[in-house]
């Protein structure tokens, strides 16, 4: 991959004035053949193997930085859905395993381990259901560890028994943190249509159709293409899409040699590019303030749908011409509590829990960090999942659900989770009550569309 010094003095510019960072590089290992009828076993197994394959990783990740002078802002690991390997023992209570991947990530010195999941789209196994159960005591008890549930896909329908149980669970994780303002949600996500090969927390897992080990790379820019469209604000829509889709492609060629040579350098292969404009709460590294560049006086406005559609395509246009291996979400993410210009926007009054709802029907991923007030039910939870699964399964992307029921807290006030978490103002959620449609249970079918066999 050759590039050229102005092209090179372009990306250091990129580096230096617009925040542009390897948001994350993911290394994921299968723990599948670490399964055994000893819960014991299973951990040694777990532990040995993690330091093993892993032990390189942040080793790697400094030297690149050094030599490239590139920001890799977080070394992380991912492993197989835990579920699949606690499943083989007798054991009720998962938390161990937690603690030890907590315990191996603290030794491997990297920043988050994903990977204590279950997929239940279409129905529950034993291991799956001692996982969901364990989830609140297994965030509460560790640091590192991030946790997700797929509960619907485009191809099985929805769930509805595990989107009803992860009401309550999301329930539970905020009261076993509530001296922390519920951070241990933060750490949790529910997933439509989960990708197996996402570097990103807290939905990262190695999927059960991943090989031994490889590295994944996730890349972020909002600053960068903010900066594009300053300099072209009499540009029409089709002029708009193309800087986009050309920044977008300089960027994700930045991804692309990193991840290369970080998975040359660890001895595993190159698995996917993750192409999301991830925000941070640092002014100028926001997607909200992209879209108000392309014209909107703020996020949430009407035509904000609109701007995100566009913004989420081009994006990922850009970044299959520069990558063979683009993957994971790839597009654009709308957290509230990571993005100043999403936490203006709110305080505004000018974007609603209704409004992002509608907006993730086009992003990348979905609801994501959005405080709610503590004494919100289980149920109006498992009811806003049970939307965001139906958008996902409906359009045949994935969609997501990470929000934060925070203890004491009513709408308007405001949290702080601290570091790329953020703060964010407590949203309210609508009054009427949901509590009948979820206790129905069962499971809603899939759409038609699905059948393409």
């Amino acid at each position: 991959m050759l590039f050229t010094p102005f092209e090179i003095k372009e990306t250091v510019d990129m580096f230096l004035r617009y925040k542009l960072d390897i948001r994350a590089i993911t290394l994921g290992v299968s723990l599948l053949d670490c399964a055994a009828s000893s819960g014991d076993e299973i951990r040694r197994r777990i532990r040995e193997k993690l330091l093993r394959v892993a032990g390189p990783l942040v080793k790697v990740g400094r030297e690149i930085e050094v030599e490239y002078g590139i920001p890799i802002i977080n070394k992380r690991i991912s492993v197989s859905p835990l579920a699949l390997i606690a499943g083989a023992c007798g054991e009720t209570d998962y938390t161990p395993f937690a603690q030890t991947l907590d315990e191996a990530a603290g030794d491997l010195g990297v920043d988050f381990a994903g990977g204590f999941s279950a997929l239940v789209q279409k129905g529950f196994s034993t291991g799956d259901r001692r996982l969901i159960d364990s989830i609140p005591s297994a965030l509460a008890l560790t640091e590192r560890v991030c946790a997700s549930v797929n509960t619907a896909s485009s191809k099985s329908g929805i769930n509805m028994d595990a989107v009803r149980r992860m009401g309550e669970v999301i329930k539970a994780a905020a009261e076993k943190t509530a001296d922390r303002d519920g951070i241990g949600c933060a750490k949790l996500v529910v997933f439509c249509n989960a990708p197996e090969d996402n570097p990103f927390m807290a939905g990262a897992f190695h999927g059960p159709g991943e090989g031994e080990a490889c590295l994944n790379v996730g890349v972020s820019g909002p600053g960068v293409v903010r900066a594009a469209l300053e300099n072209h604000r009499d540009a029409n829509f089709d002029e708009l899409a193309d800087i986009i889709k050309k920044t977008a492609f300089k960027i994700t060629r930045m991804g692309q040699l990193v991840g290369m040579e970080a998975a040359k350098r660890l001895g595993v292969p190159f698995g996917i590019l993750d192409l999301s404009l991830a925000p941070t709460p640092e002014v100028g590294d926001s997607v909200a303030r992209i879209l108000e560049e392309m014209g909107l006086e703020s996020a949430g406005t009407h035509g904000t749908t609109a701007a995100l559609a566009m913004l989420t395509d081009m994006v990922k246009k850009g970044g299959v011409m520069a990558s063979t291996h683009v993957g994971g979400f790839s597009g654009a993410f709308i957290p509230v509590s990571e993005d100043e210009g999403m936490v203006a926007a709110v305080r505004s009054g000018s974007i609603s829990l209704d409004k992002l709802e509608a907006m993730t029907s086009v992003c990348s991923v979905g609801l994501d960090m959005i405080a709610l007030p503590g004494d919100t039910p289980a149920s109006t939870i498992s009811a806003i999942i049970a939307d965001e699964m139906a958008i996902g399964m409906v359009n045949n992307k994935t969609t997501a659900v990470r929000v934060i029921p925070v203890p004491g807290k009513k709408a308007g006030d405001w949290v702080e989770f601290g570091g790329l978490l953020g703060g964010a103002p407590v949203m309210p959620v609508n009054a009427a009550g949901s509590e009948a449609f979820i206790s129905r249970g069962g499971r809603i079918p899939a759409p038609i569309h699905s059948f393409r066999n």
